[in-house]
């Protein structure tokens, strides 16, 4: 088993763009099967999902956890929004709701 050398949370055009640089004989099993989700279901380039976590932790305040969230998920409204951040269990103002769907919205 290997060391776990850094934990931390990224977005799944990340692990497209970590898993897309391995070769597909060389997966495991899991490997390949994340690698053929996000194959399919991602549309956002890692470059623009790294951006906008970024952005999300710097003007909103957000932790990595929930940054990597929103950039996975990308509501596109602010009732679509609130039903996740509600689950964070802490108060978000509308103005940060706000900021947080146009930075969405520009990297969309």
């Amino acid at each position: 088993m290997e060391e776990v050398k850094k934990k931390q949370a990224i977005s799944l055009s990340e692990v497209k763009e970590i898993l897309g640089k391995v070769d597909v004989e060389e997966m495991d099993q899991i490997q390949r099967w994340t690698y053929d989700y996000v194959s399919k279901f991602v549309t956002t380039e890692s470059k623009d999902a790294k951006e906008m976590k970024k952005q999300l932790i710097k003007e909103c305040e957000l932790t990595e956890d929930e940054a990597v969230e929103i950039v996975n998920i990308r509501p596109t409204s602010l009732a679509e929004l609130r039903s996740f951040t509600f689950g964070w269990k802490k108060l978000i103002l509308a103005e940060t709701l706000e900021k947080m769907l146009k930075i969405i919205k520009e990297h969309s």
